[in-house]
Order: C-alpha cells, then sequence, then structure tokens
C-alpha cells in the first residue's frame, strides 16, 4: 500500500481546520485511509543521513504518513487527499474539471513517428496554464511524478511522465525513436551535452536512474522528443533535458506521458491535470494537446468526461447487508465524488445513476460503487449478522493424495526436501541435457537474479541441485519431493497449467536400481518423477 508523507500544518491549512492526532486519525478510518506514522524532518534527516544524534538547523515540521488504497491514484498527493477529504466532510463541492476551448489551429500539436512502435508506441500531452508554484506545491507536483513512476507506471516500464516549462520550448513537437548516436542534448542537472549512449553508461553508477536503464538499453533505438527547434525535451522513460527544466518561476507546464500501455498513460496524465490544476488562473481548466499519428489518427488529451454507470440500488445494499433508500445512497456517493442521482426503471426498481469523475479510474463496476457507499455509511454502522447459510471448508482432492504419497515415500526411508518453484534456465535444460523448444517453460520478464530465469517443468534439476550443495554428506543419500511444475498451456485462461508431481533421488557409492523398484520403475536408474495427477 503507498504511503504519502504531507506536512501537517499545510494539510490543516488546505483542510480549513486544525485536529487533534486522534481526531485526525478518526477521520482518515471514516474516510477508508490510514495515518501510519507521524514523524519529523528532524528525525527523517537523520534516518537518511543514519545520525543518531541531533540534526542542526533544520525544520522541525511535522509530517504525517499516510495509507492509501493502491488503486487510489488521485489520494497520491496532498492536493488529492485533502481535496477528497474536504467533499468528504461536506467543506466543498465536486469539482467540475474542463478542457479549456481552444482553436484547433491554436492548440498545440505532438507528431508521433512510425519508429517509436518499437519501443515505446503511445503518447499522451496536456498543458497546465498560469499554474502559480511555491516551493511546497513544487515539491509536491515532483513527488507525485515519483509516487505515480513506483505504483502504475511499474517503475517507469509502462508509462513515464515528463514535465517541461512551456515558455522555454517551441511547438510544435515531435515524438521520435532514433539510433542512440543520433540524440544528443543536455540532461538534467549536467552542464555539457552527451550521447544517448553515453548518457546511459554515465547513469550506470546513479543510484536512481540506473534502476531504469534495463527499459531501453538494448533496443536499437531510444525513444526522443523535439520541439520545433529540434531542442531535446526528454530521452524517455531516463531523463528530462535541463533546457525546459521546471522551476519556481514556471507558470505554464507542458506534460508529456509516453507509454506501452494507452489507459494507463490516459490515468497519469488524468490524474497530474486533475491534481495541480486547481493551482492554475482558470481553475480545473486545462489546456488540450492534439496527437498526430503517421497514419493519419488524431488524438485530442487529455479525455476528462465523466463517465456514468447506472447500479441497481438492491446491487449497492444488497452486499453491504443493509436498508437505505435512493435518496439515503446518493448523498453516500456524493462524500465520496462520485456525483449521484436517482433513477426509475419501467418496472418500477430504483436504480443510481452514478457519474464517476476523471478523478476516479478505480470505478470500474457496480462492486467498487458499493465499496464506496459502505465506506461513505461507515464499516462501523453496518449490523453484525451471521450467515445465511453455513459452509464448512475441506482440503483438495489433489492436496489429500498427495499428502498421502509424502507418507508412503517417508516411510520407505526417504527424506522430503523444499526447493524454489524458480530456477535458472541453463539448469532446467542445459544441465539436465534437455533441448529448450520454447513452447514448455514459463520465463519470468525481468528476473532480479540469474538464479530465477524460469518456472521449473521439472523436479529433476532441484533434486540434483540439493544433492549438490550436499556431496559431503553421508552415503546413501535418499530424497524426494512431491511439488509443483509449470507447463504453458495455451488452452487456459492464464496460459500455463500446474502440475503436481513426485520426485525421488537415491545417491550411494555403488549404483542400485533395485532401491527404486518400489516405485515400479524397471529401468535401471536412480532417479524417478511420477505425475501424481496423473494418478488421482
Amino acid at each position: 500500500m503507498p504511503t504519502v508523507s504531507v506536512g501537517r500544518d499545510r494539510l490543516y491549512g488546505a483542510l480549513g481546520e486544525t485536529y487533534t492526532q486522534e481526531d485526525f486519525e478518526k477521520l482518515c478510518f471514516e474516510f477508508g485511509i490510514e495515518l501510519d506514522d507521524v514523524t519529523t524532518e528532524k528525525a527523517i534527516i537523520r534516518k537518511e543521513r543514519h545520525l543518531e544524534g541531533e540534526a542542526e538547523d533544520e525544520d522541525e515540521e511535522v509530517i504525517y504518513k499516510i495509507e492509501v488504497a493502491a488503486n487510489r491514484y488521485d489520494l497520491l498527493c496532498l492536493e488529492g487527499i485533502a481535496r477528497a477529504l474536504r467533499i468528504f466532510i461536506g467543506k466543498e463541492e465536486i469539482p467540475v474539471f474542463k478542457v479549456t476551448d481552444v482553436p484547433h489551429k491554436s492548440m498545440l500539436k505532438m507528431h508521433v513517428k512510425p519508429e517509436t512502435a518499437l519501443i515505446r508506441p503511445f503518447v499522451v500531452c496536456a498543458v497546465l496554464r498560469g499554474i502559480t508554484f511555491d516551493e511546497a506545491r513544487y515539491n509536491s507536483f515532483i513527488d507525485l511524478q515519483d509516487k505515480l513512476h513506483q505504483n502504475i507506471c511499474r517503475k517507469r516500464t509502462l508509462v513515464a511522465i515528463g514535465t517541461h516549462d512551456l515558455d522555454t520550448i517551441q511547438g510544435p513537437f515531435s515524438y521520435e525513436a532514433l539510433a542512440p548516436p543520433e540524440i544528443n542534448f543536455v540532461p538534467l542537472k549536467q552542464v555539457k551535452s552527451f550521447r544517448a549512449d553515453e548518457l546511459l553508461e554515465l547513469y550506470r553508477s546513479d543510484m536512481k536512474l540506473k534502476r531504469f536503464l534495463h527499459i531501453i538499453e538494448n533496443s536499437p533505438v531510444y525513444p526522443v522528443i523535439y520541439d520545433n527547434d529540434r531542442t531535446v525535451l526528454s530521452l524517455p522513460p531516463i531523463i528530462n533535458g535541463a533546457h525546459s527544466a521546471i522551476t519556481l518561476e514556471t507558470k505554464n507546464v507542458f506534460i508529456e506521458c509516453t507509454a506501452t500501455d494507452l489507459t494507463k498513460a490516459n490515468i497519469v496524465l488524468n490524474t497530474m491535470v486533475t491534481m495541480f490544476s486547481e493551482y492554475c488562473e482558470k481553475k480545473f481548466e486545462v489546456e488540450p494537446v492534439e496527437v498526430l499519428y503517421s497514419d493519419g489518427r488524431s488524438c485530442i488529451y487529455p479525455d476528462l468526461t465523466v463517465s456514468n454507470m447506472e447500479v441497481s440500488l438492491a446491487d449497492i445494499t444488497g452486499p453491504i447487508g443493509i436498508s437505505l433508500e435512493a435518496s439515503e445512497v446518493v448523498p453516500l456517493l456524493n462524500k465520496m465524488q462520485l456525483q449521484a442521482e436517482k433513477s426509475s426503471t419501467a418496472d418500477g426498481k430504483c436504480n443510481i445513476i452514478v457519474s464517476v469523475p476523471p478523478t476516479r479510474s478505480d470505478i470500474l463496476h457496480a462492486r467498487d460503487v458499493m465499496e464506496d457507499v459502505a465506506i461513505a455509511y461507515g464499516f462501523n454502522n453496518i449490523p453484525k449478522s451471521k450467515p445465511k447459510c453455513m459452509t464448512m471448508g475441506g482440503r483438495q482432492p489433489l492436496n489429500r493424495f498427495s499428502d498421502k504419497i509424502r507418507a508412503e515415500v517417508s516411510r520407505a526411508g526417504y527424506m522430503e526436501v523444499l526447493t524454489w518453484v524458480l530456477c535458472s534456465h541453463e539448469e532446467n535444460f542445459a544441465m539436465l541435457k534437455r533441448k529448450d523448444d520454447g513452447d514448455k517453460a514459463v520465463i519470468i520478464a525481468n528476473p532480479r537474479s540469474s538464479d530465477f530465469e524460469i518456472v521449473r517443468t521439472s523436479l529433476m534439476s532441484c533434486l540434483l541441485k540439493t544433492v549438490k550443495h550436499n556431496i559431503d554428506h553421508p552415503r546413501p543419500i535418499k530424497i524426494f519431493e512431491v511439488g509443483d511444475v509449470v507447463i504453458l498451456d495455451a488452452a487456459r485462461d492464464v496460459g500455463a497449467a500446474n502440475n503436481r508431481q513426485l520426485a525421488a533421488l537415491y545417491c550411494n557409492v555403488a549404483s542400485g536400481f533395485e532401491v527404486l523398484r518400489k516405485f515400479g520403475i524397471p529401468d535401471p536408474c536412480s532417479y524417478v518423477e511420477i505425475d501424481i495427477q496423473a494418478l488421482l
């Protein structure tokens, strides 16, 4: 669950009210978030610097660390939390976000070159005009980008955010994909120009940016964004250019999000503009940008339209276990930033029409609406009741059978081992003299270690590895394992299937296949592997 750090005094100022810590914890609980920790600037600095003494001359501001739901991207900054709480306690109406009515000829344009399809095919853009930054707002703006990068953007692999001072660049813009030696620019916090390949070598020693190099470093082309004067705005998803860096004096912010997932790119862009458009000269208004593709397609972003859902009243109150009229449900939804109104069907049933704003990308189904009603109603106010039907849990037949197999093999003198389900590609294939045909093993997309590259397709490598690490153990070594292997299976909805297997290994100074005859294996060997599910 993401944790958002906000200054207590600034948060209370945004709420227009001062709370005791106990009262604020209660408010957070009622809204469905949690005050996870209370600390100070001094404590954070001491922790970062690994100091035990007092940190001098530092701000003593009290910091609230608030834990929010992972799918509530609108709560990843102080602006979003404060706005949601103000609406929840009735101090503010639900804002209406608008796209500025700009003549088509005057609208900024982003041209997308076809080569971008090789690495990062999508881009969405928007402009915040007349924004006013101070130090706290600027820091919150940067922190929201970091939070989104770690959360929905999946460490910039799906979406990367670039923000630029629009007054320092000139449209129209172009999104291209070029060979690394063809890209030259001065990156953020640098004073000289680098080629893109040189820049990646430089950042291999950077503690923050080296985590993102793998996203593009093996590609023949790198994504890059230029303005009309061929000034580099950014090298996504690594770094922005120094020329267009935003500052406290920035008044017009150009936001671009490059992505491999267009849906998530729209959510990220909408989150950025809806959170900080309240600081614009025209509050809650965002200037659009037209994205033009080489095939003639044209899209205008951001899309701040409100989507409507019609939900049955019974589908809302039934799962919660409460009895409410539509007139009581509507204000509860309004408290959660969901504009609602009552509707009736031809057969006399009561429905609720819910307007979902662009800030609430987590509302996908009637159950999400029901959850918000339950939160606004108060979980502690829901009456306790016994289930209408009683069920008794039981073990799966496969698990019962597996335990019986374990017991029988243990009685034969074998010791059970438990090994990792993940292993290296070499252990699963080459070291077993097996050929990888490409349609059997499930491969890990971004393994943290070379020891965990694929999901095992056999228990053999795991048992042999166990013997290797216990080679000095007195002979004979008699071990077995009952565990799952995973095989690719196009017929399954997830594309793979788990198979429960039994494997036993006998290791001695002399061969003795007779010790395995009890498993019914006629061939002389010192290893046996049986598919348990085939015996069930």
